[in-house]
């Protein structure tokens, strides 16, 4: 007897007993659609965090954080400077692996506001042109700041879609795009003149979304947009709208000045953040900020570096550690489908006890007796995989509607190759003694058999 022709007599024994064999093979189905379903879900998440961390900066961005003074320094912890202006000029100057620096100073609780409307915004900082690159924003119209603005402290503001959005209406709202250049909006109460607009930030999910929507011809109804599911924005490009920048003398002088300890030749800064010339020289370029920060800040040590290299580990640790819980639970439902496997192979030989005997005594040998039953378990095996494999598709196109946009479960073709040779080795694993015993059945006390 071929391969193939044990193949199509294994087909023919599922589809005699339907009922039993679905009932078998719905451990291997579950454990197929669980072992697809996490590994995507455990993709989208990947892809998410992955995303994130490219929206906030990419990882050769590093932030230069206040940190308390060390134990021996404590007598001087009073005299710590923190991060000031001349840190990000000492930076620039004298850090040649540091490509750009980016100083900021928050406008803290800063309220939006044009005509009665107000928003919040996330992130409202006065800054300098190097936060376009250390943050990887673009400005899609209008201009950014230039020289003269930062010398003269102008009132002009660079904001995101977000907060044009909800101070002048969103394209969905009024059926074409807003640029609001030149208009004047407040932040906390005082006039500042728009001069430019970044462009709209969005997952690369949600880019697809939309263009397949727009290819449709489906048309966004109007008002507020409301998310399927619960937060399918993603945080990081949330935030990126609403984003609003000021020149940085600017922020100083209308907001902090009156409360800023550091004064007029050095105030203190909110945020320092820095992007390096070459990410393959990352150690160099921090142990040389340090040195240059250590000179500004008269020794006192009360600052650190926040790299993202230390998120993307974080990020590989978890996606391990998810891969590793969510695979050992696909490989149990997995290997309960193979007991039910072999009980039912262990049924069907006692079943066809006489048949064997029958192709025994007409020159069968033991081997193919072997190789028939474990094939007839393979068989099995492989259709309640490819049931599974249907079933995790539905399973995810579930998942996608109720998880997060940013972590959108994403089918892989190597978790489907991994589910698959996995439940045709629990088949094959499943089908080993019930064919030693088929194969070992002597043929005249198998025909003897009643």
């Amino acid at each position: 007897m071929t391969i193939w022709t044990s193949f199509v007599v294994g087909l023919k024994e599922v589809w005699a007993h339907k009922m039993r064999s679905l009932l078998t093979m719905l451990g291997i189905i579950l454990g197929v659609a669980s072992l697809v379903g996490m590994a995507a879900i455990i993709k989208g998440m990947e892809n998410g965090m992955k995303e994130t961390l490219i929206a906030m900066g990419g990882a050769d961005k590093i932030e230069v954080e206040e940190e308390d003074v060390p134990p021996h320094q404590e007598h001087l912890a009073d005299q710590a400077p923190g991060r000031t202006l001349m840190d990000a000029m000492a930076l620039k100057e004298a850090a040649p692996l540091i490509r750009y620096v980016a100083p900021a100073i928050r406008v803290d609780n800063a309220i939006i506001s044009r005509g009665g409307k107000t928003a919040r915004a996330w992130d409202c900082y006065g800054v300098t042109e190097d936060a376009l690159a250390v943050n990887l924003h673009t400005v899609a119209y209008g201009r950014f700041f230039s020289d003269l603005d930062e010398e003269l402290a102008n009132p002009v503001c660079v904001i995101g879609t977000a907060i044009r959005d909800e101070l002048f209406g969103s394209p969905e709202e009024v059926g074409r795009e807003i640029i609001p250049i030149g208009e004047v909006i407040f932040i906390n109460d005082q006039p500042f003149t728009i001069v430019g607009m970044f462009e709209h930030y969005e997952s690369e999910q949600d880019r697809r979304r939309r263009l397949a929507e727009a290819k449709r011809g489906q048309v966004q109804p109007a008002g507020p947009q409301r998310a399927r599911g619960f937060g399918r924005r993603n945080w990081a490009f949330e935030r990126k709208n609403r984003t609003v920048y000021m020149p940085l003398k600017t922020a100083w002088l209308r907001f902090r000045a009156s409360s800023d300890p550091g004064g007029i030749p050095d105030p203190r800064l909110s945020a320092l953040d820095v992007k390096v010339a070459d990410l393959e020289e990352l150690i160099p370029a921090l142990q040389q900020a340090r040195n240059v920060l250590m000179l500004t800040h008269r020794g006192i040590e009360d600052f650190e570096f926040d790299t993202q290299e230390n998120r993307v580990d974080d990020i590989n640790q978890q996606i391990r550690n998810a891969r590793m819980s969510g695979g050992l639970i696909a490989a149990i439902s997995l290997l309960v489908g193979g007991i039910g496997i072999m009980n039912i192979m262990l049924a069907s030989i006692n079943e066809r006890i006489r048949e064997i005997g029958i192709c025994k005594a007409v020159g069968a040998t033991g081997f193919a007796i072997f190789l028939q039953v474990l094939i007839e378990s393979l068989v099995v095996a492989l259709l309640g995989a490819a049931l599974g494999v249907a079933v995790s598709f539905g399973f995810v196109h579930v998942l996608s509607w109720i998880t997060p946009t940013a972590n959108e479960p994403v089918i892989t073709p190597m978790a489907l190759i991994v589910a698959v040779s996995f439940s045709a080795a629990v088949g094959i694993l499943a089908g080993l003694f019930p064919a030693f015993k088929a194969a070992r059945l002597h043929p005249i006390q198998a025909l003897r058999y009643e």
